[in-house]
């Protein structure tokens, strides 16, 4: 159902393109064997298969994607818990914790060094799922939506591309995220109520039943979905504008080391404006897993249009850090288990052709 409604919507929409498939024929008289047909991967061309461990959109391939993918978010996430505790309790409880610095004072004097580390537990899983989903996803849904736009309308629609992925690449990842992100903002923002994840488990299900760990998941959905189509459509053309005016010499002459440092430039960008594009949902996640009794739009209503920008400072540099470092750690998985990294994309020849700016 879901593939078939995908292809009806690109069917009806300005990506549409003839679905063609071309064959090898052998001519009369040659009894040559056919190729299998072999679908071309939008961004897999200029790779040495000598270099590479798998082939680009194998099962392999998008499994490595994944595990970058934990690594990436889970570890970050985790090593960031402090700020984002903070960051919490600034959204639920702004006459107390009055800013970054003046949270982290109150909290280091009411809980010591030890209350920073407040709800690590559940951050770490579920944003390891999360991870695992967003960039696995983002990879496969890449190749699908590319097979179906063709080799000239991906390159056209590219930016279009990189959103739709992302988008449905975020949709399966908050469903993973939901449960942790609950337990997580009542555990640090609900002194007393839990302190480890076992403990908060039980107790949020023995409340509110198993609805406890995705009434968040709507307000998540309208915070990471904007979220990931920023984070990676920004991250996607950055690298190609940086390659394009910024760096002095073409990617294919850049060491790895040098090419991770422009991942991570790039990531920096994105996560900048990632920050700003999610705050308002943000706020109403943090609010709305404190009180177990309020809807989204209660949440709303009662924070108005400056408390949902509350906490914003602590968020873009949470953010723009995280997801600098959530690309170089996924570019480096690739790296060291040397999957396909294409360079940025080219006009296809074709279209030169048509366009008239191909070489003579």
């Amino acid at each position: 159902m879901y593939p078939y409604t995908l292809t009806q919507l690109t069917r009806a929409n300005p990506f549409c393109t003839p679905f063609m498939v071309l064959h090898e024929v052998a001519e009369p008289g040659h009894d040559a064997p056919v190729e299998p047909h072999l679908k071309r991967r939008f961004a897999a061309a200029s790779i040495d298969d000598a270099e590479v461990s798998c082939e680009y959109g194998s099962n392999k391939y998008y499994a490595i994607c994944g595990f970058g993918g934990i690594l990436s978010c889970g570890l970050t996430h985790t090593a960031v818990v402090p700020l984002d505790l903070v960051k919490c309790r600034i959204q639920v409880d702004p006459d107390k914790y009055k800013s970054i610095f003046n949270g982290f004072s109150v909290t280091l004097r009411e809980d010591g060094f030890r209350g920073l580390g407040r709800g690590w537990a559940p951050t770490f899983i579920g944003y390891s799922m999360q991870g695992l989903c967003k960039f696995g996803f983002y990879e496969l849904f890449k190749s699908f939506y590319s097979d179906m736009l063709g080799e000239e309308n991906t390159y056209l629609w590219r930016t279009s591309l990189y959103l739709m992925s992302s988008a449905s690449a975020e949709f399966f990842a908050d469903i993973a995220l939901a449960p942790m992100e609950a337990c997580k903002v009542r555990i640090q923002t609900q002194p007393g109520y839990a302190s480890t994840l076992r403990e908060c488990v039980p107790k949020m299900h023995a409340e509110e039943g198993i609805k406890a760990f995705y009434k968040g998941v709507y307000p998540l959905w309208l915070r990471q979905i904007p979220y990931t189509m920023m984070k990676f459509a920004c991250f996607e053309r950055t690298v190609e504008t940086l390659y394009k005016y910024v760096v002095p010499k073409p990617r294919s002459e850049c060491t790895k080391a040098e090419q991770l440092v422009v991942t991570f430039v790039a990531g920096y960008i994105a996560g900048v404006f990632c920050a700003v594009v999610s705050h308002p949902a943000d706020s109403v996640v943090s609010v709305l897993n404190k009180d177990s009794g309020s809807t989204a739009i209660q949440v709303v209503k009662r924070l108005g249009p400056k408390g949902v920008w509350k906490g914003l400072f602590a968020r873009i540099i949470m953010i723009g850090t995280l997801t600098a470092l959530q690309w170089f750690i996924y570019d480096s998985v690739k790296v060291y288990f040397r999957l396909p990294r294409p360079p940025p994309p080219e006009m296809p020849e074709s279209l030169k052709q048509k366009l008239g700016l191909a070489s003579h």
